[in-house]
């Protein structure tokens, strides 16, 4: 599995000019509304890339399609934020989900020597950049309610030894430094990604987990980008969570519809035939599954792979394919 980074605009942090809700929690986006807060308490962003992607079917007069990307545009999608302009972001979803009253989905994924170097490779320079990093997230964020994925594959990786020996030192105190500093947030809860169910050994997970920090967390997060079925994600978790102080954890459903894809090379990055999952919800039935999510931006691109865009970048025939095909 590979993270794509979700590229982040400057007219993103301008979305509280036009993200304020009602009692019934509407949008004044004409495209996009809120969801019920008692179902989803998070913010549906009404300038994110599927709900231009409506605007732009609309104004085409392409009424099916643009219907079908209504059922993207209409559910909460985190926001992957960015070190460039961290702060301003973190500030910029914060105060626009405060205004619509409701929650911040945020991701962070910038952990030095990210995803081995493969398409979404990168990072912070260094562990003091990284530290830096945090801190403009933290103070971004400030006292208003977000809910923090904190790096995708970063545990994984040290388990699978994609990312080397030699860093897994720094990155053990850097995931316990960032839970640290987001739980000494007022309101802010924070989840350590824990991979997926595609891991056939959740025994070896624990560990390094409990290393990480993530006892302090308030969870952890499985399936981020990647196409477990809910049903087998939640049995992952539930293994994991009895290791850890049965810990709740969530559940990456963005594009699990149609379970994983196992044909040819690279079958996490951009597979045909998937599906748009669960919706994002905080009623699971489970007592151990805080929610349904959509981390992972449905319609955006996992990488240069199968004719995809770079990490991260809108892909509107991809987004297309994935709300056909769900039910």
């Amino acid at each position: 599995m590979r993270t794509g980074v979700a590229l982040a605009g400057a007219a993103l942090l301008l979305v509280g000019c036009s993200s304020g809700g009602d009692s019934d929690g509407d949008s004044s986006s004409p495209h996009v509304k809120q969801q019920p807060k008692g179902k989803d308490p998070y913010w549906v962003n009404p300038d994110g890339n599927a709900a231009n992607q409506v605007e732009a079917y609309a104004k085409d007069d392409k009424k099916d399609d643009a219907d079908q990307i209504r059922k993207i545009a209409e559910q909460p999608v985190a926001e992957w934020l960015v070190p460039e302009n961290a702060e301003d972001q973190a500030r910029g979803f914060t105060e626009a989900a405060e205004k619509a009253d409701r929650d911040a989905l945020l991701v962070l994924y910038n952990i030095p020597h990210r995803d081995c170097g493969q398409y979404s490779g990168g990072g912070a320079a260094d562990g003091n950049a990284y530290r830096a990093f945090v801190d403009q997230v933290a103070k971004g964020i400030g006292d208003r309610h977000a809910t923090v994925i904190l790096e995708p594959d970063a545990v994984l990786h040290m388990v699978d030894n994609c990312t080397p020996q030699e860093f897994h030192e720094e990155r053990y105190d850097l995931l316990n430094g960032a839970i640290g500093k987001l739980k000494s947030l007022k309101n802010t809860k924070v989840y350590l990604d824990a991979g997926n169910a595609g891991w056939k050994n959740p025994d070896s997970l624990w560990e390094p987990l409990k290393r990480s920090g993530v006892e302090q967390a308030d969870g952890f997060s499985v399936n981020v980008s990647n196409f477990q079925t809910t049903a087998v994600s939640t049995e992952f978790g539930k293994k994991l969570s009895a290791k850890i102080g049965n810990k709740p954890f969530v559940i990456d459903t963005a594009r699990n519809g149609n379970g994983p894809y196992s044909k040819g090379k690279d079958p996490w990055c951009n597979p045909p035939g998937r599906a748009l999952g669960e919706t994002p919800t905080t009623k699971t039935s489970d007592p151990l599954v805080d929610a349904y999510l959509w981390v992972k931006r449905p319609g955006e691109s996992d990488g240069t792979c199968r004719g995809g865009p770079k990490a991260g970048e809108w892909w509107p025939e991809y987004a297309l394919g994935l709300a056909k095909a769900s039910r």
